[in-house]
């Protein structure tokens, strides 16, 4: 998600791959629109970005009052992300195709009548569906955020509009625990869980109606061309990996998860030939190949990868444990994200001095440091079981959300070290999208370890820590080994 606000900075560069120098051209000036206009965009990727992780901790009411399954609860929150990483890049050409001011409310709209199907949902069939057609509507709105602060704002006040954005999805990913926990202890109108969804309502109602005064109809120069069947392909890859990944556990494995597995992999090199093609046509690809050429650029998605798995799975993980298992409630388990959540800010907000001190290598420590602190939950844990450790899981708490922090803030910027500003939106869309499917591919794969048959629900959790604290130290090893060289445009 941090990426967007690189592909912000370049202003010939939008996210998703389209250019459109002529429209930022002409940039309209800060009094204009003004802050309403900030409040009222941000506020949109403040929903988006939240209700990824707001739902975490409503995981247990939900399973409780809808009689989900386990693979289901991992469909919740791995469903919203797929569908969002499956859209971000033609979302943002539809913007640039058809205008972002509507494109931007129209994403809001949907975004909103799904929350309210999730809210109301019945069954858990019904939430899954809803939870997809959010994660669709959000990858139709994210896009023209950062292209319409680009076109608002000019000057010094264009680069706090970044910053503002940058914040944003920074509240909205380590608030979502601790809001979703106050939420649900309110139990406002005995709504208990679904009002984590139903207050995204008011919200987005509110912004529809002021939209069309705070926001400006920019002009759409029409230039970006939409690769449909590239778009599909991408779906139904993701799909094919998830589902099984999801379903064939809980299933025993059965012949057509393996048979998924395998298409996915066909459907990955169909991919690859679909999009060289149309670069050798001069067409617009939805994924750049040339820029998968680029020195240090691809091995930077796989860190991106394994790193945002490892950290969405954390999230899942844990808050399931501090409530099925040591019996906190959600108010509580959210206030005990709040430990993750400073230590994540405070290396965030150092992250420019410890920019002068580490250089490149503040990734790799940020990715030791918290390995250090999945052992030290391991050991914890080990030791004592389930009985009394919260005192002493909040400051290792602290030490995993800084070992985030230190590595989330550069790495954006380290995967696009390679990349030329002309092709960076291109980039920062790709990155995009290979956040979100890292974080819904670390679920699917979590539930694997985490939901086994485990003799102890502690074993359990032991379990899936040891396999995130493989996947930081992957992290660790992965960006030590990147060598990043001066940029050049791909051919």
């Amino acid at each position: 998600m941090t990426s967007q606000v690189i592909a912000g900075v370049h202003s010939r560069a939008d996210i998703g791959g389209m250019t459109s120098d002529a429209a930022l051209a002409h940039p309209v000036d800060a009094h204009d629109a003004g802050w309403p206009t900030l409040i009222l965009v941000l506020s949109g990727t403040f929903m988006v970005v939240l209700d990824f992780f707001i739902v975490n901790v409503a995981l247990p009411s939900i399973q409780r009052e809808l009689h989900a399954s386990d693979s289901a609860l991992q469909l919740v929150i791995a469903g919203y992300g797929l569908a969002n990483a499956a859209g971000l890049i033609t979302g943002g050409r539809l913007g640039d195709l058809f205008g972002r001011r509507r494109m931007f409310m129209t994403g809001l709209l949907l975004f909103t009548l799904a929350s309210a199907a999730c809210g109301l949902a019945p069954g858990a069939g019904v939430l899954v569906a809803g939870r997809v057609a959010q994660g669709l509507a959000g990858a139709l709105l994210q896009p023209q955020v950062l292209a319409m602060l680009g076109l608002v704002f000019t000057g010094p006040a264009r680069a706090r509009a970044f910053g503002a954005y940058g914040l944003t999805l920074g509240l909205g990913a380590v608030l979502g625990q601790l809001i979703g926990g106050v939420l649900i202890h309110a139990d406002l109108a005995q709504m208990g869980w679904r009002s984590c969804f139903l207050i995204n309502v008011p919200i987005g109602l509110a912004g529809l109606a002021l939209g069309m005064r705070w926001i400006p109809a920019l002009k759409s120069e029409g230039h970006s061309r939409l690769d449909m069947p590239g778009a599909v392909i991408v779906a139904v890859l993701l799909s094919a990996v998830l589902w099984p990944l999801v379903e064939g556990r809980q299933e025993g494995w059965p012949l057509w998860s393996v048979a998924s597995l395998l298409a996915a992999v066909a459907l990955a090199v169909g991919l690859a030939l679909h999009q060289r093609r149309r670069e050798a046509h001069g067409a617009q690809p939805l994924i750049a190949p040339g820029l998968l050429r680029l020195p240090g650029y691809a091995q930077g998605l796989l860190v991106t990868l394994v790193f945002y798995a490892g950290n969405a799975s954390f999230y899942f993980v844990l808050a399931i444990y501090l409530q099925q298992v040591m019996g906190l409630s959600a108010l509580a388990s959210g206030a005990v994200f709040t430990a993750l959540a400073l230590g994540f800010f405070a290396t965030s907000m150092a992250s420019a001095r410890l920019d002068r001190w580490l250089g490149r290598r503040a990734i790799t420590c940020g990715a030791v440091v918290l390995a250090a602190g999945h052992a030290a939950l391991v050991g914890l844990v080990l030791r004592h079981g389930g009985e009394g450790i919260v005192p002493w899981m909040l400051p290792i708490l602290w030490v995993e959300g800084a070992g985030i922090g230190m590595i989330m803030a550069p790495l954006v910027s380290a995967v696009l070290a390679a990349v030329p500003a002309a092709h960076a939106g291109v980039a920062a869309g790709m990155l995009a999208t290979v956040q979100q499917v890292g974080n819904s591919l670390g679920v699917a794969l979590i539930g694997i370890v985490f939901y086994a048959d485990w003799q102890r629900p502690q074993a359990a959790f032991v379990a899936a820590i040891g396999y995130l604290l493989l996947s930081a130290l992957g992290v660790a090893m992965l960006f030590a080994r990147r060598r990043p060289r001066a940029a050049a445009a791909p051919r």
